[in-house]
């Protein structure tokens, strides 16, 4: 007996660390992309999502089809799970725009901290709900969200200390566009709108082949629908934005083909982590049912965690305060307790 307990600890630790890893390729997803040249926002952004929400994300899927079978078996076994799938992938598409741009206003961060967060805490909560699986939603799940938000919380104040503390000159050479106000109203916006992925893994979560499927890859069918319908919300607005700032012509600079889309490529990556790693994690987590259904807050924690990280790396925090970086860093810290404190209260 001891040793099955010794057995489920370590698969729930590798499980972590393996979301975590995905998590840390997130955060880093945004570093590939100050190395593309040239290229306006929409194109470059357009050309990332096809390999982040298309590409890979096909790649992944198909790890979860066993030999001999297809993976449109599966979508056309249930198309009604199939389409709500992609409709709240649409729905998360918006989110993923206004994410952008919550960056853009508030740097990587803070933006990544607030937007994250209500994605964490929403996406777990409304999950269950909108499935009719609202009995997952235990008492430490509940706590563990509620630590979360309270680490998000701590973060956005060292945010509005970073804000007060900061001259206009200096949060321009942070974060050139900086505006804590108008960032905060879209970082909740984009909050909101990107929980709409953890609703549709939920409605998808069916959409495998059941034993026949590695626990591992379960979830990677309904994550490709999930970010299809992303990349159409995407693609619309980004074909519309070549349009109305007529760069049409960034598509046709073949000499800058080979750098821009290597780092586009590896962008893609980065951020396609994430799920795939979620994916693998939670094939580790299945002792646990509590940690199955907190692993979307786990998940958002640890990007919240990972990019304020890279915050600091990339001198968003720089000319602050003793006191505001103690408080940012007792937020992180936070974060990381509220990964494993579910499984603690079980």
């Amino acid at each position: 007996m001891a040793h099955v307990g010794l057995y489920c600890i370590m698969a729930i630790i590798i499980g972590l660390l393996i979301i975590a890893i995905g998590a840390f390729c997130q955060s880093s997803c945004y570093v590939p992309i100050n190395k593309i040249r040239s290229w306006s926002w929409e194109s470059y952004w357009l050309v990332q999502g096809v390999f982040a929400w298309l590409l890979f994300p096909l790649l992944g899927a198909l790890l979860a089809v066993p030999a001999g079978r297809c993976l449109f078996e599966v979508y056309s076994a249930d198309i009604t799970a199939s389409l709500w799938t992609i409709f709240f992938g649409i729905l998360w598409g918006i989110g993923g725009l206004t994410f952008g741009l919550s960056m853009r206003y508030l740097g990587v961060a803070l933006g990544q901290s607030i937007s994250l967060g209500t994605c964490a805490g929403l996406g777990t909560i409304l999950t269950p709900i909108f499935t009719g699986n609202i009995h997952d939603l235990t008492m430490p799940v509940i706590v563990g969200v509620v630590v979360t938000l309270a680490g998000i919380a701590v973060i956005g104040i060292a945010g509005n200390m970073k804000s007060q503390s900061l001259s206009d000159e200096e949060k321009k050479k942070a974060v050139k566009d900086f505006n804590f106000t108008k960032g905060i109203i879209v970082a909740l916006l984009a909050g909101f709108m990107s929980a709409c992925f953890s609703i549709g893994l939920g409605f998808g979560e069916n959409l495998n082949f059941g034993d026949a499927t590695d626990p591992m890859f379960r979830t990677l069918p309904a994550t490709l629908l999930v970010t299809f319908g992303g990349f159409i919300t995407n693609a619309v607005y980004c074909f519309y934005q070549n349009g109305k700032n007529r760069t049409w012509g960034d598509y046709r600079q073949t000499s800058l083909y080979l750098n821009n889309i290597v780092f586009c490529a590896l962008a893609g990556l980065l951020w396609y982590s994430q799920f795939f790693g979620l994916s693998l994690g939670k094939g580790f987590l299945t002792d646990s049912p509590v940690l199955l259904t907190f692993s979307w807050c786990i998940l958002m924690a640890l990007n919240v965690t990972f990019s304020n990280v890279w915050g600091i790396i990339l001198k968003e925090w720089k000319g602050c305060s003793h006191k505001t970086i103690t408080v940012l860093v007792v937020g992180i810290v936070i974060l990381v307790i509220s990964s494993f404190l579910p499984q603690l209260l079980k």
